[in-house]
């Protein structure tokens, strides 16, 4: 009797650690241990742009400096500015804490637009952390004719139809937005002003310099080779105060009285399903990132701007950035 208690027993303890075994094999296992394996960053795009260059540069250095022990890989996923791989995400990765991506103002325009718009943004997923902050930009050729934003947002008020805006996104995105931002400001309807839509940044300024377009609305990091081998003139940059280095004699905005500003942050993110645990451990280490020295590196070979925002105060900002993309679209007409 008492060596088939024994054997009861033992069989017990057998099935109880198989049951628990099984239990912390899914993919939102337990946080004790994580992560235990590889981890994948998304970049929602072509390799050379903003999100792949933020997710390699994110990877690198959260290796290089062993704050992640795991192997960290990048991924290319393009296709309709973000919103294809949103909704891959949000359907079969959205309990996996080892698939993360970056992203930036697209993911609330996408969702807000009516056109091409995406049924997912910021609320379907894990706000990790904000990293960086980049600002728009008006930008002309060198030799243009418009010498202040002042001379070329009063031609556009002059007749809407002469002047030609350039951005590397579709109509509704971000570089619209940028683009038709100081003249909306200015008291001009949005819906009146010209702007041409390319397939990625580099195609927008090629058609600046092509005189194919009049100014280009696009980020102000991605113009500084541009500035520095004097092929072009920017008009004016939508950050609250004037940048530094090769951007320092550069006027806001609000120095032409137009009490706006347009921050082009860029984040990291995660699946709606994180735990406690596995949430703060990316609190933890995205916070020790951004203090490193290797990362302060990485952002002045980028010309980008350091500001740290954990994953609280991320989706309070977030939350207020909605509303005034809302308002931009309301007035273009194009919001769903």
């Amino acid at each position: 009797m008492k060596r088939t208690s024994l054997k009861m027993i033992a069989a017990g303890l057998v099935l109880t650690m198989s049951l628990t075994a099984c239990s912390s094999s899914g993919k939102n296992a337990g946080s004790s241990d994580y992560p235990s394996k590889p981890i994948i960053v998304t970049a929602p795009s072509g390799a050379g742009g903003g999100w792949d260059k933020t997710a390699r540069s994110l990877t690198k250095v959260l290796t290089e400096t062993k704050l992640i022990e795991q192997t960290m890989t990048v991924e290319n996923k393009p296709g309709g500015g973000g919103t294809v791989f949103l909704g891959e995400y949000v359907a079969k990765d959205n309990d996996d804490p080892y698939k993360l991506f970056v992203s930036s103002p697209p993911i609330l325009i996408n969702n807000l637009k009516k056109e091409g718009n995406s049924p997912y943004g910021y609320k379907d997923v894990t706000p990790l952390a904000q990293l960086t902050k980049d600002f728009g930009a008006i930008a002309v050729p060198a030799d243009s004719k418009y010498d202040t934003l002042e001379s070329l947002v009063q031609a556009i008020k002059d007749d809407p139809s002469s002047v030609t805006l350039a951005g590397g996104s579709a109509p509704g995105s971000m570089d619209h937005l940028i683009s038709v931002l100081p003249a909306f400001k200015s008291g001009v309807d949005p819906k009146t002003v010209k702007y041409l839509s390319y397939d990625g940044g580099g195609e927008a300024i090629a058609a600046l310099l092509g005189k194919n377009a009049d100014a280009i609305g696009t980020d102000v990091s991605s113009l500084g080779s541009y500035l520095k081998a004097g092929k072009i003139k920017i008009l004016a940059v939508t950050s609250s105060e004037r940048l530094g280095g090769d951007f320092k004699d550069i006027p806001t905005l609000k120095e032409f009285g137009l009490d706006t500003e347009f921050t082009i942050w860029r984040g990291v993110f995660g699946p709606k399903d994180l735990t406690e645990d596995q949430l703060a451990f990316w609190d933890k280490t995205l916070s020790e990132l951004s203090k490193s020295e290797a990362w302060q590196e990485e952002l002045k070979a980028n010309d980008w701007v350091s500001e740290y925002r954990n994953a609280a105060d991320f989706k309070t900002f977030l939350e207020e950035q909605e509303k005034d993309v809302q308002e931009l679209l309301t007035a273009l007409g194009m919001q769903k």
